[in-house]
C-alpha cells in the first residue's frame, strides 16, 4: 500500500475544477488505484461527467512535465496503473474526481477507511475554496489600493505642476533708468 499523501498537495487545477488524480486518491481511501478504476466503472450511473473524467494525453503530459521530479527523485505524478513496471508507460491517461466525485467513490467503496478519509478530502477541498475565495478579496482590495493611488498620483503631478513655477527663483527686480522715462519706453 501506498503511502498517504498530504492531500492538499495533491489537488490540482484542471479545466478550471480542482481535482484529484485516481492514483492519489485511492492511496488516501487505502486501496488499489485499479479497485477504484473498477468501482467507478461499475457504478458509472453515479459519476457524471462533473464529478469524474478522464485526461486528456495533452493534459496528462502538461501535468507530468510540470510535476516530472520532487525533490528526493520520485515521480510527482504516479500513474493510474499502479501495475506498470519500470519503464512501461501508462497506456490510458488517468482519471481524476472532483470534490462531489471524491465523495461519491468513498460511497461506492464501502470501505471503513474510505468514509474516515472522505472527511479529510472534503475538507481539504473547502480549505483550497476559502483559500481561493480569500485570495480573491486580496486582490480586490490591492486593485482599489492602486486604483486610490493612481488618483492620488494625478493629483499630486498636477499641484507640483501648478507649484513649480512658484519653486523658480524670483526675476530680478528691473532697474529703473535714470533720465527721463515716455510711455513708449517702459
Amino acid at each position: 500500500m501506498k503511502p498517504i499523501p498530504q492531500i492538499e498537495t495533491v489537488i490540482l487545477t484542471v479545466r478550471k475544477q480542482r481535482v484529484i488524480l485516481a492514483a492519489d486518491l485511492a492511496a488516501i481511501y487505502g486501496v488499489d488505484t485499479r479497485r477504484l478504476n473498477e468501482q467507478v466503472k461499475r457504478n458509472a450511473g453515479r459519476f457524471p461527467g462533473d464529478f469524474v473524467f478522464r485526461l486528456s494525453r495533452e493534459e496528462y503530459d502538461v501535468l507530468r512535465s510540470q510535476n516530472a521530479i520532487l525533490a528526493d527523485g520520485r515521480a510527482a505524478l504516479r500513474s493510474q496503473t499502479v501495475i506498470l513496471k519500470q519503464g512501461q508507460h501508462a497506456k490510458y491517461p488517468p482519471y481524476v474526481f472532483t470534490e462531489h466525485g471524491a465523495l461519491m467513490a468513498a460511497n461506492v467503496l464501502q470501505s471503513k477507511r474510505a468514509v474516515q478519509m472522505s472527511v479529510f478530502v472534503i475538507r481539504a477541498f473547502m480549505r483550497l475554496r476559502e483559500q481561493v475565495a480569500a485570495n480573491t478579496a486580496i486582490i480586490k482590495r490591492l486593485a482599489e489600493i492602486d486604483k486610490t493611488l493612481l488618483q492620488h498620483d494625478a493629483v499630486l503631478s498636477e499641484i507640483y505642476r501648478k507649484l513649480l513655477p512658484l519653486l523658480q527663483p524670483a526675476p530680478a527686480p528691473r532697474k529703473r533708468r535714470i533720465g527721463f522715462i515716455t510711455d513708449d519706453d517702459a
